[in-house]
């Protein structure tokens, strides 16, 4: 006897179920994103058969089951992309038949990087030595809206087709006629897929879409990358199954006050997730930045008072940043501490144990800490470098020329250790510094380079005179 379709209420900001309607999500708390859709249960001859106590009847695989030697490892080969810092975030490069989800918040150019992905896709030739084909599906914008923005960027590519659909079923219908070696669909939470219920961007059509698009992939072999949106927390937009769906997860991020864009892997079935990618957004486009570093270091003759050059790690990649200090009379009775950039509850710290074990009358001053460029940062390598910056600043004496300091800072004013300690270190000679303060205790030697290796805040101290 077959069962009845039954109605279930479905959360579009965490994917809660149940089988009766709630104001409010029990589990992620959301008020009104509880939406209705209607399940008709199946129950397989399999399931049936064991319910039973019989022995379950399998059906004929389609095709038989190889040894794992016997794969052909050509199938997962990496072709690249036309830009680097999405291949070194992709592992090597695009593979076909996978399936990249990328996300970020509104205005900070997802359509203007993949735009720029499939005009680098469609200047390269695939083995035959013919063009390859790009597909860009935008259900946001207009065909005209787009064609603008490619010619604004140099983006015009004869190769690279465009169509403005919503309708799933009738971009598929535009894959069987062009059978294009790239898709891109901007975005998955526009898309709509004929025959299920829900409105655009709900939990069964966000479902639904990426389902379809995945199998796309996998059974044509062709890469797609699809735009997807982002909560007000910055957490992937609709249901956590659409990340388990797809092969690769990038967080596409930046402060809109800043051109810096970094590029991060969240998930990625075929490389790290700890590699970042870094570009700028410029009026002429996306552009790859190689080496962040110049964009987050001042440019001028001399070092100033109250500044300190320290070298973060940004995932796998360390990049040069400059910590800047500057400590005047307060104005009211109390102290100020404005941080910008940087742990606003670590700072102070930092500048109560520069006062308690180094002797400095922070709690008499006024304290500005800011990075330079807008980056952020939140490791605790940086440490000794706003205890030596605000040093720098009491005193209106600047550090020596062409030094990093890198460290942590603990409450009894010990030094210590910092992982990727060589790595950082290496980085920073490459770029002309020649001098390091860091914590003791690990033996390293570099070529070009004296290094100092302290054990207090006062011996680093000690070590600028």
């Amino acid at each position: 006897m077959a069962k009845k379709a039954r109605s279930i209420h479905t959360c579009s900001e965490c994917g809660y179920s149940s089988p009766k309607w709630l104001g409010r999500c029990p589990d992620c708390g959301s008020w009104g994103t509880l939406e209705s859709s209607t399940v008709t249960p199946r129950t397989g001859t399999a399931a049936q058969a064991a319910v039973s106590g019989a022995v379950p009847q399998g059906l004929t695989p389609t095709a038989p089951a190889q040894p794992i030697t016997r794969i052909d490892a050509s199938t997962t080969t990496s072709l690249p992309s036309g830009i680097g810092e999405l291949d070194r975030v992709l592992g090597s490069g695009v593979v076909p038949g996978s399936v990249t989800l990328m996300a970020g918040e509104p205005g900070v150019g997802k359509s203007t990087l993949l735009l720029e992905v499939a005009s680098r896709w469609a200047q390269q030739t695939d083995a035959a030595g013919k063009p390859r084909t790009a597909l860009y599906v935008t259900a946001e914008e207009s065909a005209g809206q787009v064609r603008a923005r490619a010619q604004r960027t140099d983006a015009l590519q004869d190769t690279l087709y465009l169509a403005a659909e919503s309708n799933l079923d009738v971009v598929f219908g535009h894959v069987e006629q062009l059978k294009p070696s790239l898709l891109i669909v901007d975005s998955v939470q526009t898309m709509h897929a004929s025959g299920v219920e829900g409105v655009a961007g709900g939990v069964a059509q966000s479902r639904a879409v990426t389902a379809a698009l995945t199998t796309l992939a996998k059974t044509s072999g062709i890469p797609v990358l699809l735009v997807g949106h982002v909560t007000k927390d910055g957490n992937v937009a609709g249901p956590r199954v659409l990340e388990h769906l797809v092969d690769v997860v990038l967080n596409f991020e930046g402060d809109k006050q800043s051109s810096l864009r970094m590029l991060r892997g969240i998930k990625n079935r075929f490389g790290a997730t700890d590699e970042v990618g870094c570009l700028e957004q410029t009026a002429e486009g996306i552009r790859e930045v190689a080496d962040p570093s110049g964009l987050f270091l001042s440019h001028r003759g001399r070092t100033p008072d109250g500044s300190a050059v320290t070298v973060a790690m940004d995932g796998v990649r360390p990049i040069l940043a400059e910590v800047q200090a500057l400590t005047v009379d307060p104005v009211a009775k109390n102290p100020r501490r404005v941080v910008t950039g940087l742990d606003a509850n670590r700072v102070p710290m930092v500048l109560a144990v520069l006062q308690a074990r180094a002797g400095q009358r922070t709690n008499e001053k006024d304290a500005y800490v800011a990075t330079v460029g807008g980056m952020r940062i939140a490791e605790p390598a940086t440490d000794l470098a706003v205890a030596l910056a605000t040093y720098s600043s009491l005193h209106e004496s600047p550090l020596p020329p062409k030094t990093v300091v890198i460290g942590e800072v603990g409450l009894a004013g010990e030094l210590r250790r910092v992982p990727n300690l060589a790595r950082r270190l290496q980085k920073a000679r490459r770029l002309g510094y020649e001098r390091a303060i860091v914590p003791a205790g690990e033996k390293i030697t570099l070529e070009g380079m004296r290094v100092t290796q302290v054990g207090t805040l006062s011996e680093a101290i000690a070590a600028l005179r």
